[in-house]
Formats: structure tokens, sequence, C-alpha cells
């Protein structure tokens, strides 16, 4: 019984977080919309690109291009479309930067095709 009503007073808090990461005012982080701005960007900054993905690297590693450079982005089988995708065709990936030693990278959370 205590676990119902605990449930039921953490709901509220869960769907907060929800609205105010879609606040745009003031105090907001901007949302990441280049390749060169993400090879600049801190750790976990939110990202949306626009561009093709030009080849396979290694694995799940992928080579994205847009009008500023290029960089690897990580994009998981389960985050494809279910229409293919060439490196003619344009995407719109959605995910957030991951800084390492080795540089930078974006890991994708959603891929869309735009053309």
């Amino acid at each position: 019984m205590k676990a119902k009503y605990l449930a039921l007073l953490a709901a509220p808090l869960f769907s907060t977080a929800v609205f105010a990461s879609s606040y745009t005012g003031p105090g907001a982080t901007s949302q990441i919309t280049t390749v060169a701005a993400a090879l600049e960007a801190s750790d976990d900054a939110p990202v949306v690109l626009q561009g093709q993905i030009v080849r396979r690297i290694k694995g799940d590693i992928y080579e994205f291009k847009d009008a500023t450079g290029t960089m690897k982005v990580e994009i998981d089988d389960e985050d494809w479309p279910p229409m293919s995708i060439d490196d003619k065709a344009t995407v719109r990936l959605t995910g957030e930067v991951d800084r390492d030693l080795m540089g930078r990278e974006v890991d994708v959370e959603f891929v869309e095709r735009v053309n």
C-alpha cells in the first residue's frame, strides 16, 4: 500500500523534468546544430545535426558530414529508421556530444531521413 502512494508522489517529479527540458528562455542551454559547434561542445551537450552519413567506419561508428565539417557519430542498430539511407540522403541526427580522451563524437538517439 505504501509503495502505491510513493509512486503517486514521485510521478509529478518526473513529469516536471520533462517540461524543464523543453524550456528555451534565458538560462537555457542551446542545442548545437553544426558539426563545427559539436566539435567544440562540452560533454552531454544536446545536438541536432542535419547532413549526410558518408561512410561506416567500424561497427556502429559512422562518419557524418554537414556544411561545417565531418565528425564521428555512434548509431546503435535500434536507432535506425526502417527505410534505407545511403551517403546521398540528408538525415537529421538527434543525440548528445560524447567527449573522451580521443576527441568528440555524437551518441545518436534518433535518426530521421529528411529527403
